[in-house]
């Protein structure tokens, strides 16, 4: 009987995951129910949210539990079938796990699969730009950030997942665009691949000279990825009436001490501004139409999609570590499988 490699949570980490946070088990595959499927699972999205899943306490998400196959995106095929819903060689995207399988009931809320069609994109898009990465940025800054046609916004993370496609996005719609980054490499790359206005290499320059220099009418939209000093340096940059969108804070991640907050918090009083949090699930029922439009402008040329893809479920605790060490270069992906 074939099995299953799983990685599933062992202890709640404290700072850096660590290899003795998981456990391996390699289960036999059970026999398929009626209304069940087997996903082969060949790729697994690795985002910064998984950090939060793992720790205990009140969340938008329930907490990935001490023994659980720890929780992730995927990208995968169809192996079996005993529902009307998938086909054998169907290529669907879902909840799929940190595992080489995932077995379950077609209509599975966990599971939550839908079709994808690899000759639209390559499969990896699909945990990218038209994924839930892509579904945070182009609904965190429509809807939260607002963004009008001539106004400056400044992204940080610009060179990670959901950087990238918020600030192509934004150009789209008519923005000076300035990302935040760290190397030479990555802010070259958001430049003159992506399109961007200037980047902030916050690795070996100023943060708050590079804003001075490259924001020089303020800035009225930020779409905060990081958190920490970079947020509270934006913060004194600020326009009247502006937004900040908080969708992670990766520099925070992995401390041992509290958290730290923006300082600089008065200027949202002094300037009228907004800073508002956002979690991708609450645009569920529309992440078609997000998927459209950002369809819609890579088939034009105008937005792309860049992964960073590591081989072999084997490598899944290295790799998720590379996130939080700054070393992977846009979509991080660890691939599973062959197809």
């Amino acid at each position: 009987m074939e099995t299953n490699l799983q990685f599933r949570l062992a202890a709640r980490p404290v700072g850096m995951v660590k290899d003795s946070d998981w456990e391996q088990y390699s289960p036999e595959l059970e026999l398929l129910t009626d209304g069940e499927i087997r996903v082969k699972v060949l790729y697994i999205s690795l985002d910064p949210a998984m950090r939060g899943w793992m720790n205990e306490g009140k969340s938008y998400i329930r907490p990935v539990a001490i023994g659980e196959v720890m929780r992730a995106g995927g990208v995968g095929v169809v192996v079996e079938s005993k529902s009307p819903k998938f086909a054998v060689g169907d290529y669907v995207s879902g909840g799929t796990g940190v595992q080489q399988y995932w077995t379950g009931a077609a209509d599975d809320k966990t599971g939550n699969f839908h079709k994808v069609d690899p000759a639209l994109a390559p499969l990896t898009t699909y945990l990218n730009t038209l994924g839930m990465p892509g579904m945070t940025a182009y609904f965190g800054l429509i809807e939260s950030g607002q963004p009008k046609a001539g106004e400056t916004v400044v992204v940080s993370g610009a060179a990670g997942a959901v950087g990238q496609t918020v600030g192509q996005v934004a150009k789209q719609l008519g923005c000076r665009v300035v990302g935040i980054a760290g190397g030479k490499d990555k802010c070259d790359f958001v430049v003159n691949q992506l399109g961007f206005d200037a980047c902030i290499d916050y690795k070996n320059e100023s943060v708050k000279d590079g804003l001075k220099q490259h924001c020089p009418q303020g800035v009225d939209v930020y779409f905060d990825n990081v958190g920490g000093e970079i947020l509270d340096t934006v913060l004194t940059r600020i326009n009247l009436k502006a937004r900040i969108v908080i969708c992670g804070a990766i520099s925070q991640y992995n401390n041992t001490t509290p958290v730290k907050g923006p300082s600089n918090y008065l200027a949202l009083l002094v300037n009228r501004a907004r800073m508002e949090g956002i979690v991708v699930f609450d645009y569920a029922d529309r992440y078609h139409l997000g998927i459209k439009a950002l369809a819609g402008w890579m088939k034009d040329g105008k937005i792309k999609s860049k992964e960073d893809i590591v081989q072999g479920l084997e490598n899944f605790p290295l790799a998720l570590n590379m996130l939080f060490e700054g070393k992977n270069f846009g979509k991080l992906v660890l691939q599973v499988a062959q197809h």
